[in-house]
């Protein structure tokens, strides 16, 4: 398995697992949509994308990513990222798959100088917190979150 950066080669497959993840959360289906999507990300320079691939170069496989998109810390004046999907194939998982892209997300995010990773979680998702907190990742105590819907 290798992890490495999203390049436009890979949208199509990428597409898939994104579009799987939307399902997972409840979103229909929209293939043309996620591919749209992730293209705009990379083309604005708007989040890093990070693929998990298996296979030769010319037969590859993407059996997961994650998404982290930039942010800033205002009181400390600092970058910060926000990991924001996380997505491993069923047949994938249980191999150390997401723990090598929350790993390259870490390392990445320290190369740009952040001061942290940050990320929200369905509260029933205990797979996934379990799994976060097998990487080191601490759960927040001392703020809540709020969304305003605005659409």
């Amino acid at each position: 398995m290798e992890i490495r950066p999203a390049t436009y080669d890979d949208i199509d497959a990428l597409a898939v697992l994104f579009d799987a993840y939307r399902q997972f959360y409840g979103q229909p289906c929209d293939m043309a949509g996620a591919a749209t999507f992730l293209r705009a990300r990379l083309d604005h320079q708007q989040s890093t994308i990070f693929v998990a691939a298996v296979g030769a170069a010319a037969s590859e496989t993407l059996i997961g990513f994650t998404q982290l998109y930039p942010s800033f810390s205002s009181t400390r004046m600092a970058p910060i990222f926000i990991l924001n999907d996380l997505f491993v194939t069923p047949d994938a998982r249980q191999q150390g798959t997401a723990s090598a892209l929350l790993r390259a997300a870490a390392d990445f995010a320290r190369t740009q100088g952040a001061l942290r990773l940050t990320l929200s979680t369905a509260h029933d998702n205990l797979a996934a917190q379990a799994l976060y907190e097998r990487e080191g990742w601490t759960r927040d105590t001392a703020f809540r979150t709020y969304n305003l819907p605005l659409a």
